[in-house]
């Protein structure tokens, strides 16, 4: 085996460390980000540029494992170079520096559709440089490892070594052959067909994405109401839901909290509260929370979940795309005791298979799917649920 390990364009890297590229107008932020990385030896800060169209030229110097870019940059921005970079077949995972603004949500949003894998918000009311350095490194280090894992890198490497004289290939970004996957996945047996009245979903790192097309891939609204949890900031989920409801036939809403649930209407969870939902009469209502993180996270899949089991029962249908972490798995643990089905994405087609992989290891999915078929397999289980005698009552809409 070789002792050369491969970066995700085919590249090598001799110091078996993560090569970063940091790329940003400002001297003081390339050398903020620059600093913040440096603590973890695991990472490598191999080059940096001030503008997108430099940021190019580096790439395909330096071959990084991952390049870090600024959103708003003069002679060509970030957007423009990952399209360019996406363009040219360069597949290496994109993280944006963002500020936390809807001007820069609404230029963060785009370079996601544009082809970045995932993104930080510039430090913002820091008292001193310390506290800037570490925000960023808390922000930037688990998804740098989590986008570039070295398991990743040797199967790469592997790859290669099997074809001897083969030029590089590109291991892409978080990307696996279909039906290959890093953690044993066992899947549930499917329960018996029961009623379906409301469809909670969350995901992470890379949902942008997937939302946008599991949105799109509906046929027509779904005749039940959808949950959202995605982990983004407050600006950033209110630009997303605007966005999604753009996309497909589902009326999409950020919540404000108190709305009562309707079938064909998707709620997706406000930056940093909690989503909950709790009886209200003769339907069920949404209710905001400030209590504390959930596997670091607020708002929470786990707490979506358990709070909509808490409610509905088993008459959930819950799905889990790409993500870091495990955020999901104790909510679907309890979605399945209750009785109901649980569908996540497949490692193939997710940019990071933290969440869904934690719930398909724990042997909780029922289905592990690639994007592409999340959609209208949501809408055959929903509308089969409707059509099935325990689902009677819920053809009218969400009831206790």
């Amino acid at each position: 085996m070789s002792s050369r390990t491969m970066t995700p364009d085919g590249a090598g890297s001799r110091t078996g460390r993560i090569r970063v590229l940091v790329v940003d107008d400002s001297v003081v932020v390339r050398r903020l980000v620059t600093d913040a990385l440096s603590v973890d030896p695991a990472i490598e800060v191999v080059g940096s540029a001030a503008n997108g169209r430099l940021a190019l030229a580096k790439v395909a110097q330096l071959a990084p494992d991952l390049v870090t870019m600024d959103v708003e940059m003069p002679e060509m921005n970030g957007i423009e170079a990952v399209r360019e970079l996406r363009r040219a077949g360069h597949r290496i995972p994109i993280i944006m520096f963002s500020t936390l603004t809807e001007r820069g949500a609404e230029a963060t949003l785009d370079a996601l559709v544009a082809g970045a894998s995932d993104y930080v918000t510039k430090p913002s009311n820091t008292g001193s440089l310390q506290e800037s350095l570490a925000q960023v490194a808390g922000q930037l280090l688990p998804k740098i490892k989590a986008l570039v894992p070295r398991v990743r890198l040797g199967y790469a490497n592997a790859l290669q070594n099997q074809m001897p004289g083969a030029p590089p290939r590109a291991a892409g970004i978080a990307r696996v052959p279909a039906g290959a996957h890093r953690l044993p996945v066992a899947l549930r047996a499917e329960p018996a067909p029961h009623a379906v009245r409301a469809v909670i979903l969350g995901s992470s790192t890379g949902g942008p994405e997937a939302l946008s097309r599991f949105v799109a891939g509906l046929s027509a609204p779904l005749p039940v109401p959808l949950l959202i949890v995605q982990h983004m900031p407050p600006v950033f989920t209110r630009q997303l839901a605007a966005r999604l409801d753009r996309m497909g036939p589902s009326t999409v809403v950020e919540c404000a909290g108190g709305e009562e649930l309707v079938p064909g209407h998707v709620y997706i969870a406000p930056g940093d509260r909690h989503l909950e939902l709790r009886r209200s009469g003769a339907g069920v209502r949404i209710i905001l929370t400030d209590s504390p993180p959930v596997n670091f996270c607020r708002p929470s899949v786990d707490v979506l979940f358990r709070s909509a089991v808490g409610v509905l029962g088993g008459d959930l249908l819950a799905v889990v795309l790409t993500g870091m972490g495990a955020d999901g798995r104790n909510g679907c643990e309890a979605v399945v005791t209750a009785g109901g089905t649980v569908v996540v994405q497949d490692e193939a087609t997710s940019v990071v298979w933290g969440m869904p992989g934690a719930v398909a290891a724990a042997g909780l999915a029922h289905r592990v799917l690639p994007i592409a078929d999340v959609p209208h397999t949501v809408e055959a289980l929903v509308r089969g649920a409707l059509a099935a005698p325990r689902a009677a009552a819920s053809t009218g809409g969400v009831r206790p």
